[in-house]
C-alpha cells in the first residue's frame, strides 16, 4: 500500500462514515454525541458530520499507515486541514445550488463526495513535504477548539439559514421553533 491508495481508499470509507455517522446521535442522543454528530438537519450539524468522519477516518488510517509501513509526514496537520478545509469547500459548491435549486439528495451526495475527495488530496500533499512538528502538534491543540466551537454552537446557534433545520424549523439541538 502506498500514500496514494490510502488517500483513495480513505475517501470511500469517509464518505461511507458520513452516513452512519448521520445517525449517531439519534442512535446515542446525549451531551457528548451532540458535538460530534448532527443533532438537526441544517447545514451546519452535516458540516459537523463532515469534520468528524474524517477525523475519525484519519485516525484509524494512522495505524493502518503504520502497519503497511506507508511513507508519511505531517499526520496530524494533513487530517487538521482536510477537515477544516472541507467546511468551506463544501459550502461553496454546496450553498449556490442550494439556493437556486434546494437541496436534492443526488445534489447532497455529489457534492459531498466531491468534498471528500478533495480533503484527501489536500491531505495527500500536506503528507508528501517534509515534517513540520510545531504545525503537527498546534493541529492537535486547533482539532480540541474546533470541537469546542461545535460543542458551543450545537447549544448555541447562530440565527443563519446555515444553521436553521428546515425539516423540524429550529436551531440547534433545542427545540425552540422559527416562531420564538
Amino acid at each position: 500500500m502506498n500514500l496514494t491508495k490510502s488517500k483513495v481508499i480513505s475517501t470511500i470509507t469517509i464518505f461511507a462514515l458520513c452516513f452512519l455517522f448521520h445517525f449517531g446521535y439519534s442512535l446515542l442522543p446525549n451531551s457528548v454525541t451532540a458535538i460530534f454528530f448532527p443533532v438537526n438537519e441544517s447545514i451546519w450539524e452535516h458540516m459537523k458530520m463532515l469534520f468528524t468522519a474524517i477525523i475519525f477516518n484519519g485516525l484509524i488510517d494512522y495505524f493502518i499507515m503504520k502497519k503497511w509501513d506507508v511513507e508519511f509526514n505531517n499526520f496530524f496537520l494533513g487530517l487538521f486541514v482536510s477537515a477544516f478545509s472541507s467546511v468551506p469547500i463544501y459550502l461553496m459548491i454546496y450553498l449556490p445550488f442550494y439556493y437556486k435549486i434546494g437541496a436534492p439528495m443526488i445534489l447532497n451526495f455529489s457534492v459531498l463526495f466531491i468534498t471528500i475527495a478533495l480533503s484527501q488530496v489536500i491531505n495527500y500533499f500536506i503528507q508528501k513535504r517534509s515534517n513540520i512538528k510545531v504545525f503537527n502538534i498546534a493541529s492537535v491543540v486547533l482539532i480540541i477548539i474546533c470541537y469546542i466551537v461545535f460543542g458551543y454552537l450545537t447549544y448555541n446557534p447562530i440565527r443563519s439559514d446555515i444553521f436553521f433545520d428546515p425539516m423540524d424549523e429550529k436551531y440547534g439541538i433545542h427545540t425552540y421553533k422559527l416562531s420564538d
